[in-house]
């Protein structure tokens, strides 16, 4: 017989929508969120009601961990025990919950990240705030629905007597939803609550007037009061919170950083881990060591510091580069209306009056009947004793219990419920004494009955009601303020030097991009012959800097490294220098074209860029200051086939000049090149004919005695030629003649330059031979004239380029200042 195969066919996608859908409302609705009203997660909810139907109360002894775990899991929630256990532990944590819900004896975990000892060593019960929560539920105050298994029933939510919403916070995340609250200050709460329900249209602002902000168990310094308002406008927003430290000193100029209080949440001892990271890396200088001496009687980290430290700098460079400042995010999401709703500070307080409303009248309804059912029984037993002697014939000649209530009932016209008690009444009871009692009693009955007759018909008393109890609790409850709350954020300045020993170095560049730095002692115990690079590579920069210094690095396409020197490898100068391409990810074919080394980058100094195809750009220096240098970053905007030239830094009184390969140069002032953006492309410098290129262009606020212009071409020939041969032109004209014409064989530039009587040119022809040529060897030339042939192109090759040999500069030593 076949078995009948019962299978649906259905779509994968709907079955994973449909699957996925309600396991998402699943975890919105019953795990991740808290519910506006309790400020509760479903587990904590259960670990809470549990506790409180087991009496394991605040003024009971403690009881086994594990006991109440068990109770929440066969009770109300079918989960692991684990994850019951750790909402329950965190429920105890003072430096996770500003009023802990419960108190627990034993290891309960540690603000370093230490893991609770298991449940059955530890021992637990409510705290006293707790009960609060749970306060009056046997009330019918709150709905309640049956458990997962339908044996038992639990609450819906809990009473909440106290906002705990807002005074411990929540964080979770869900499916497309999470939620960042964080802790208040009781009083501060309970206050704002108040002015709410004495003004329910109070503004968020006004209600600011009470709660300052979050109040963290960890205490520390909340900075950016704009963020926290809007944060409590639109339930989203930013603060920074930073840990509370102080520099101390120390004997023989010393001193140390003490930090009595951290940012929330944040693990201490990664922190202090993480601090000493950085003093053993050297990326910071001046911390000798990093000691965590919290006790039982506080927290407390000391960063020791060397001599003559800059010990707010460091203290900034810690909030920095370290979890003692972090960002702390609000994302105040919770379940409003059976529904994940982002919610101010003003819907948040709504929600937890209107719990409260219900609660009280569910509770006042609660009492208004049993009071009522009290003073029905106590004016039949005020009527059963005034015919006290009837009575009791009636009952003596009754057969039984039942007989009695029937024959009460039938002969003095007592309901069935009066019938009972005057058949269960104790002799003692018919004393004098307790007539009077009974009287009493419903009198008191009779104005409780009125009292809560009122609080149902009227508003104000209702509000009065909540009130009178919130006042009661804060009374109770209030403890001072933990954070402090400052107007700005601050904005953190960390000199250089803090995190750089200063100390000065060589620095070599290469064409090819192959840098380094080196000691001052490699680089005098040895000769400049001794440097070692490529074949075909050439040095376009040496210069003696501080560890403290930048040098930007300008390529070929345009682009740049601001590369802080101390970042550079340390190597030996008789060593390879490492490649560029190791430090920023550049290409194969960019070549370095020039190196620019800065101590500051101001704003009253320019960098000025030639390019191939005659364009030059003039932008302010301080645009180029950058933390980042992993790849290179837009110098200027450059077209497809043009190419960087050369980099100049001015003071905005610079001549330029421009050279061109058919032989024309072009002078003018830097002042007629406007000044422009990081990325723009800059503007025509000179104009070129067909085939025409920008060999090079100089920038020089004035030619000093002995300083030429040389020209080099592919021929062989050089010249050097005085700056008084030509007149000052404009930028973007044609230029002056700078070589004679020939029909056959013309000279075409392969290199300009500036030099004086020290200057070396090297020169490179096709055949890859390298000549050095002293350039006061040759003759003063005439623009017109093509100079004098040093290189013989038929047995060499043609001449390629040309480059001055470098010699170690100093750029900001005393005298260049």
């Amino acid at each position: 017989m076949a078995i009948e195969e019962n299978f649906l066919d259905l779509p994968l996608e709907e079955v994973m929508g449909d699957r996925f859908g309600r396991y998402s409302k699943y975890i919105i609705q019953d795990r991740a969120l808290p519910d506006a009203r309790d400020g509760l997660k479903p587990v904590q909810r259960r670990i809470l009601y549990a506790m409180h139907e087991e009496r394991n109360t605040h003024d009971k002894p403690f009881r086994k961990s594990a006991k109440t775990v068990g109770t929440v899991i066969g009770n109300y929630h079918p989960h692991g025990d684990s994850s019951v256990y750790e909402a329950m532990v965190r429920l105890s944590q003072t430096w996770k919950v500003r009023n802990v819900l419960v108190e627990m004896h034993g290891n309960n975990g540690s603000v370093d990240g230490d893991p609770p000892a298991a449940m059955r060593y530890t021992e637990a019960r409510l705290s006293a705030i707790a009960s609060e929560l749970i306060r009056d539920i046997d009330k019918e105050t709150v709905d309640f629905i049956p458990n997962f298994d339908d044996s038992i029933e639990e609450p819906v939510v809990l009473p909440a007597r106290i906002p705990n919403l807002l005074i411990n916070g929540s964080t979770g995340i869900s499916a497309g939803y999470a939620t960042e609250i964080p802790p208040h200050n009781l009083g501060e709460v309970i206050d704002a609550v108040i002015k709410k329900l004495e003004r329910p249209d109070a503004s968020v602002d006004e209600l600011l007037e009470y709660i300052k902000g979050p109040d963290f168990p960890t205490g520390g310094i909340i900075q950016g009061k704009e963020g926290l308002r809007k944060a409590y406008q639109t339930g989203k927003g930013k603060i920074v919170v930073r840990g509370k430290a102080k520099i101390e000193p120390l004997k023989a100029n010393r001193e140390h950083i003490v930090i009595d209080e951290i940012p929330y949440e944040v693990n201490k001892a990664v922190l202090v881990k993480r601090m000493d990271e950085l003093r053993i890396d050297r990326k910071v200088e001046g911390i000798a060591e990093v000691r965590d001496e919290t006790d039982r009687t506080g927290l407390r980290i000391v960063v020791e510091l060397k001599k003559d430290a800059d010990s707010q700098g460091i203290l900034n460079y810690l909030y920095k580069n370290t979890d003692l400042q972090i960002t702390y995010n609000f994302n105040m999401v919770a379940i409003k209306d059976k529904t994940p709703q982002l919610l101010s500070l003003t819907d948040l307080i709504d929600a937890y009056i209107e719990h409260q409303k219900d609660v009280i009248i569910r509770q006042t309804r609660y009492d208004l009947k049993k009071a009522e059912k009290r003073a029905h029984i106590v004016e039949g037993l005020i009527k059963a004793v005034s015919i006290l002697d009837e009575l009791i014939q009636t009952i003596r000649a009754s057969n039984d219990k039942q007989d009695a209530k029937n024959r009460i009932k039938q002969q003095y016209q007592f309901t069935e419920e009066q019938a009972e008690a005057i058949v269960t009444l104790q002799l003692y009871r018919l004393t004098n004494t307790d007539i009077t009692q009974l009287e009493k009693e419903a009198d008191e009955l009779q104005a409780a009955i009125k009292e809560f007759q009122q609080i149902l018909n009227d508003d104000k008393k209702l509000f009065a009601v909540i009130k009178k109890d919130l006042r009661k609790m804060k009374k109770q409850y209030e403890e001072p303020r933990m954070s402090k709350i400052e107007d700005k954020i601050e904005e953190l300045k960390i000199n250089v030097e803090v995190l750089v020993a200063s100390e000065d170095v060589i620095v070599s560049v290469t064409n090819q991009g192959y840098v380094k730095r080196t000691s001052v002692r490699s680089y005098t115990a040895s000769t400049e012959d001794d440097f070692v690079m490529k074949e075909d590579d050439f040095l376009i920069g040496l210069y003696e800097l501080n560890t403290t210094d930048h040098i930007l690095l300008f390529t070929s396409k345009g682009r740049y490294m601001p590369i802080p020197v101390h970042q550079l490898p340390d190597i030996r100068w008789k060593e390879l220098g490492q490649h560029i391409s190791n430090i920023a990810s550049t290409d194969k074919e960019e070549t370095i074209v020039k190196a620019i080394p800065v101590r500051e980058f101001n704003s009253s100094k320019n960098l000025l860029f030639v390019t191939k195809n005659g364009m030059i750009k003039r932008s302010a220096l301080d645009l180029y200051t950058s933390a980042r240098f992993s790849r290179p970053l837009i110098a200027l905007n450059l077209k497809k086939d043009d190419k960087l030239l050369n980099v100049y830094l001015t003071d905005g009184n610079a001549n330029i000049f421009i050279a061109t390969n058919k032989g024309y140069g072009l002078w003018f002032e830097e002042n007629e090149v406007a000044l422009i953006g990081q990325r723009a492309a800059g503007v025509k410098a000179i104009q070129l004919k067909q085939d025409e290129f920008v060999i090079n262009g100089l920038a020089f606020n004035e030619l000093m005695p002995m300083e030429y212009l040389f020209i080099m071409t592919q021929r062989g020939a050089c010249k050097r030629m005085s700056l008084d041969q030509f007149e000052k032109s404009a930028r973007a004209k044609k230029g002056a003649v700078m070589l004679r014409e020939l029909k056959s064989k013309p000279h075409r530039i392969v290199g300009f330059e500036k030099v004086n009587e020290t200057d070396q040119v090297l020169t490179r022809t096709s055949q890859e031979k390298i000549a050095a040529l002293s350039t006061f060897e040759l003759p003063i030339s005439e623009r017109y004239s093509n100079g004098s042939f040093v290189i013989d192109t038929e047995s060499e090759g043609e001449v390629e380029n040309i480059w001055l040999k470098p010699s170690l500069q100093k750029p900001f030593s005393l005298e260049n200042d």
